[in-house]
């Protein structure tokens, strides 16, 4: 008798509307894992995101808790971005059956080890090495107590992330953080990012300004348009927007100083997609290279020209389809080059190909379902692990189908 393949989902948000990295991925992935006959119950963690109706679509139940935002973050051992999601009300509902459970980030994992769910085949998507990730924050922020608190919550996160050895199975966004895991703690399988492009779908024509998008609110957003105002923007005299919400005074500011840029702060998300698909040219910027970045996967879909720096999409796979630029020098003569030149259909044609292989929502389900044990499990029977062996060769087979050797 085939096994039903039930499964619980803890995310570190409300995942809709999805309108940034990490809620994106978990968004399509419920959807292509319904799609794929997964029963899905969702667990939520609500703190200003309300409640989303259009989660029931793709899950039997959804459950929502208030993260616990009034923690002390100077006290314990547990990092602050853990700590604040635990609830005793999520473990009582994860022991109702004994279906796997798959945790959205290092955030959700707070139960990851408890012993109420030790005989649970246990699944961690890592979206970022959240040390570092934290660690760059503390870099490019200037409030003393934000820096502060990002320099404890990097320490903590170190040290936290041993956890993961209480996992069956991590699941990493990029092939370089698959690297890192499998190197750290073995049973480290490469699933791609889950997106909302079904299809590449690029104007033809020319576009008439040059954008950067992001949100601005974010330090490293923050820092990469302050950084493309000052080295790029402001030495050419093509028309710039800079478009994504909460932008800084200092931001706002600087973007006065100069006629030929365009500040939109109040976009909603499909007025975000249209500049996207309108503008001649994308530029991308980050100064870390953990993770994978969403925004350059959406602009490849529905973007013509994307200028970028390595650390954007170095050993992402997408690289052959950006125009990599590390220097001032190198990005204000790529914004030049490529300002009159109209984007290929043969160009289009080869991000086609490429996607449907290699980003398709539905095969990555097929990927996850097939790596994941729905057996059900006794409170005396183990969960068989992952045999490292296999999958190490399910890791090589992943990465190499992946870049093509």
């Amino acid at each position: 008798m085939k096994t039903a393949k039930s499964l619980h989902i803890i995310a570190f948000d409300v995942p809709f509307p999805a309108n940034y990295g990490g809620v994106i991925d978990i968004y399509y992935k419920l959807k292509a894992l319904q799609q794929e006959g997964v029963s899905i119950t969702l667990h939520c963690f609500e703190y200003g995101r309300k409640p989303a109706a259009e989660l029931n679509i793709f899950c039997k139940k959804v459950y929502y808790y208030p993260r616990k935002t009034f923690k002390n973050f100077l006290y314990g051992n547990v990092p602050y971005i853990v700590a604040s999601r635990e609830s005793d009300e999520l473990l009582q509902n994860l022991r109702k059956d004994n279906h796997p459970i798959l945790f959205e980030g290092l955030h959700s994992t707070f139960y990851l080890k408890h012993p109420d769910l030790k005989h649970r085949f246990k699944i961690v998507r890592t979206h970022n090495v959240e040390h570092d990730y934290y660690h760059h924050l503390e870099m490019v922020e200037n409030n003393f107590f934000k820096r502060y608190f990002f320099k404890l919550e990097s320490d903590k996160l170190k040290k936290y992330q041993s956890v993961l050895k209480n996992a069956n199975l991590i699941c990493a966004i990029s092939p370089n953080d698959t690297a890192y895991f499998q190197k750290k703690f073995g049973k480290t399988l490469f699933v791609p990012a889950f997106h909302g492009n079904e299809t590449v779908n690029i104007r033809e024509g020319k576009g008439d300004f040059i954008l950067y998008h992001g949100n601005l609110a974010v330090g490293e957003n923050h820092e990469a348009a302050v950084h493309l105002i000052n080295e790029v923007f402001s030495k050419v005299e093509f028309p710039f927007i800079i478009a994504g919400n909460n932008p800084k005074k200092e931001l706002k500011q600087l973007v006065q100083k100069f006629e030929h840029i365009k500040l939109i702060d109040d976009g909603n998300t499909n007025q975000i997609q249209e500049l996207i698909k309108n503008a001649q040219i994308n530029i991308l910027y980050t100064a870390q290279d953990t993770g994978i970045k969403l925004k350059l996967l959406n602009a490849l879909f529905i973007g013509r020209h994307c200028i970028v720096n390595h650390k954007m999409a170095d050993n992402t796979g997408l690289e052959g389809f950006c125009h990599i630029a590390n220097t001032s020098v190198q990005f204000i003569k790529l914004v030049k080059d490529y300002w009159e030149k109209p984007f290929m259909d043969s160009e289009g044609q080869q991000r086609v190909e490429f996607f449907r292989s290699k980003f398709n929502n539905a095969e990555t389900a097929i990927q996850l379902v097939n790596a994941i044990s729905f057996e059900s499990a006794k409170p005396e029977i183990t969960h068989k692990k992952v045999n490292p062996n296999t999958l190490k060769s399910k890791v090589s087979l992943s990465l190499s189908s992946f870049f093509g050797f």
